[in-house]
């Protein structure tokens, strides 16, 4: 058994003709050297037959040796480990795909329904958004969108004709329409994926990721990023860990004085925590749709300190685009062109974390791998709200409208601000050209 089972390495299994070389040996050994042992003969046969079995048996005994580890566990071992660290795998989002229509609309106005737009059942309500921004107007008083339901689960599976109307609290506070004017929203097909859980590697990153302290920046980090919709959080602790900024610092017996000043008895301590957040769900709570700030200061309060309060903040979510002339190669739809860009550089830069900077290269080369591009010429990177000329000091003007960097220029993000990129974005121009 040298070698094989639980090793230093891990598990390593016996393979079937490592098993059937064994089971040779002890024929031999029970029956003579000159015992009949070729392919043909009854005896392999039962060998043979013995020997899958056993294999089968090592490769089920390594399957239960590496279910005991989150690192390589799959399907319901995994979901037994996790309900160990009190982490159930969680439910999916239902999504599909609804029909709004706009009646008794203005001639000359174009009714624009953001991304994100709330739509609502009928009693007891469940919450959707649309997962992208339509235009209806009277020349087109119909459009089809995606929608994905705001909570996880098997509630968002509803049957056809469920979902009936925009919510009425995100009408009033969003959509600037008056009556007779208003929107009816269908759908043909039932909403699904509810039901589901996440897949293998999704869960088992949120598992390994889990902090294993309390009372922590760490354990206050992965409280907030359970919540769903939050993309990313910033936590500012200025009077947590060691203060060099003191003048003793360094200079003293470690047991005979403090690292800085010590916190005042009954004075409230704070610490600052930074939420980004997808762009379709409210920071604070509308009508039957619960907002982010409530959602992050409840799952907050599971792991603080009693008397450490947090100030919760929602990040600068600043929108970003680009200006740039694309030369196209022969055959290549204009159209469908901007389209795919559009998509890829939502992508790249939704995966951008607080402070990620928008980098003119990544840019350039989601531009340049598009087939059908031949050529990019004069890119200029865009932010909205602009950080430059909010204090007129030494002549700079104050910048009203979009900031476009200079031909090369990345777009810096500060620390508490992530980029944002839509596919119908006002700093999108692309012009496309034929060569």
């Amino acid at each position: 058994m040298a070698g094989y089972g639980i090793t230093e390495r891990g598990f390593v299994r016996k393979e079937f003709h490592t098993l059937l070389d064994e089971a040779r040996g002890r024929a031999r050994a029970a029956f003579g050297p000159d015992v009949d042992l070729t392919d043909t003969s009854a005896l392999m046969k039962v060998l043979q037959v013995t020997a899958a079995e056993d294999a089968r048996l090592w490769r089920r005994l390594e399957d239960l040796y590496y279910a005991g580890f989150l690192s390589t566990a799959v399907g319901d071992d995994l979901d037994l480990l996790g309900e160990d660290l009190g982490v159930p795998r969680p439910h999916l989002f239902a999504t599909g795909r609804v029909t709004l229509t706009v009646r008794d609309p203005l001639p000359d106005r174009v009714y624009v329904l953001p991304e994100g737009t709330v739509l609502v059942t009928a009693a007891p309500v469940t919450a959707f958004h649309t997962t992208a921004t339509v235009r209806l107007s009277a020349a087109a008083d119909t459009v089809t969108v995606g929608a994905r339901a705001f909570v996880a689960g098997p509630d968002g599976d509803v049957t056809a004709h469920r979902i009936t109307a925009v919510d009425p609290d995100y009408q009033a506070h969003h959509l600037n329409v008056s009556p007779p004017t208003s929107f009816a929203v269908d759908h043909q097909q039932a909403f699904t994926g509810g039901a589901g859980r996440e897949d293998d590697e999704t869960y088992r990153g949120r598992l390994l990721g889990r902090s294993r302290t309390m009372w922590t920046p760490a354990a206050v980090r992965e409280a907030v990023l359970s919540v769903p919709g939050v993309v990313d959080v910033l936590l500012s602790d200025p009077l947590g860990g060691v203060d060099v900024s003191q003048s003793y610092f360094g200079v003293f017996p470690f047991e005979q004085r403090l690292f800085g000043d010590e916190r005042r008895i009954g004075e409230p301590y704070f610490f600052s925590v930074v939420v980004a957040h997808e762009f379709a769900r409210p920071w604070r709570t509308e009508g039957p749709v619960a907002g982010l700030f409530e959602q992050v200061t409840a799952a907050i309060d599971r792991v603080r300190p009693v008397g450490i309060h947090p100030q919760v903040v929602e990040a600068d979510h600043i929108e970003v685009g680009l200006r740039a002339r694309l030369i196209t190669q022969p055959g290549y739809d204009a159209q469908v062109l901007v389209g795919a860009l559009t998509e890829r550089l939502a992508a790249d830069i939704g995966a951008l974390a607080l402070g990620g900077d928008v980098r003119y290269s990544q840019v350039m080369r989601a531009l340049v791998e598009q087939p059908g591009v031949s050529d990019v010429q004069d890119l200029r990177l865009r932010r909205h709200p602009p950080t430059f000329g909010r204090i007129t000091l030494g002549g700079v003007p104050f910048a009203t409208g979009p900031v476009e960097a200079a031909p090369g220029e990345n777009l810096a993000m500060g620390p508490t601000e992530i980029a944002v990129f839509t596919i119908d974005s006002a700093l999108l121009d692309l012009e496309v050209m034929p060569r």
